[in-house]
């Protein structure tokens, strides 16, 4: 059973369910359905983590409100060790909305600021124990980057949308012992040339298209698994990323770590929920 860290953000959404995503001009649309439900690319990856059996530790950011209690409920109600940095005012907050094909437009509405922490012993404790040290998109997962380093515990990060120019992304780019983004920052050309011109393992996720490894400079491709119907398209990139990072500590080859994470995305299309 593997330890991993887990450092970034986790958020309370409201998902909106509609026929197809708004286009770009005035007009009224009517929802097939709407609910409130735990979210957050760091809080996905925590809770397929989990579900695959590893032991996690999440460091999160959650506002004193009711949206961060319920962060805080779901994740440890799930087998997730959270440590939670309690800050003044609201929780991470999105509006979500989604069409059946998985089509997604996440609209932030709120986004807490850490100050000052208050558990950077514990956290940084939790990251000198663990096998991998998952650090995601936040200023406040940030300082984390550094930390696992010195500790020497193998940095895994998720860029997602990253352009190959982001100044926010690069110190994510340039820590990361295992890379992940998605194809929706940069065209084909360009993504396939960022792959190559790593030494480190890279892994671009695909949607629909499956996903793709470069790594020492060899591609591994994998489909995507298939799925009768997509019931939410949320965290399945997170549980794609989980489900290779598990396979990758038990000892499994690029090839069967990307189908582990196929597979685990699959699952995640088939749920309501991020896992």
């Amino acid at each position: 059973m593997p330890d991993v860290f887990v450092a970034g953000p986790a958020s309370w959404n409201r998902l909106v369910a509609l026929d197809h995503l708004p286009e770009p001009r005035p007009h009224t649309a009517f929802a097939s359905g709407h609910r409130t439900a735990l979210g957050g690319t760091s809080a996905g990856k925590a809770l397929n983590l989990a579900a695959l059996g590893a032991r996690v530790t999440l460091r999160t950011v959650v506002g004193d409100d009711e949206a961060g209690r319920s962060v805080v409920g779901s994740l440890s109600g799930a087998g997730v060790d959270l440590i939670a940095e309690v800050v003044p005012g609201p929780s991470e907050q999105h509006l979500n909305l989604m069409s059946p094909d998985g089509g997604r437009v996440s609209i932030y509405l709120e986004l807490p600021h850490l100050a000052e922490p208050v558990h950077d012993e514990r956290a940084l404790t939790a990251l000198a124990d663990a096998d991998a040290a998952v650090i995601d998109l936040a200023d406040s997962a940030r300082p984390f980057l550094a930390a696992a380093r010195e500790a020497g515990v193998p940095v895994w990060c998720d860029v997602h949308d990253y352009d190959g120019r982001s100044a926010y992304h690069q110190d994510f780019v340039d820590a990361a012992d295992f890379l992940f983004l998605n194809d929706d920052g940069m065209p084909e050309p360009d993504l396939m040339a960022f792959l190559g011109a790593h030494g480190r393992p890279v892994v671009a996720t695909r949607g629909a298209r499956g996903a793709v490894a470069v790594v020492a400079g060899v591609p591994h491709q994998v489909p995507a698994a298939p799925v009768d119907r997509i019931v939410d398209a949320n965290g399945a990139g997170d549980a794609f990323f989980a489900g290779f990072l598990v396979a990758h500590l038990a000892g499994a080859d690029v090839p069967r770590a990307l189908e582990a994470g196929a597979a685990q995305a699959a699952r995640c299309l088939r749920s309501p929920d991020l896992a």
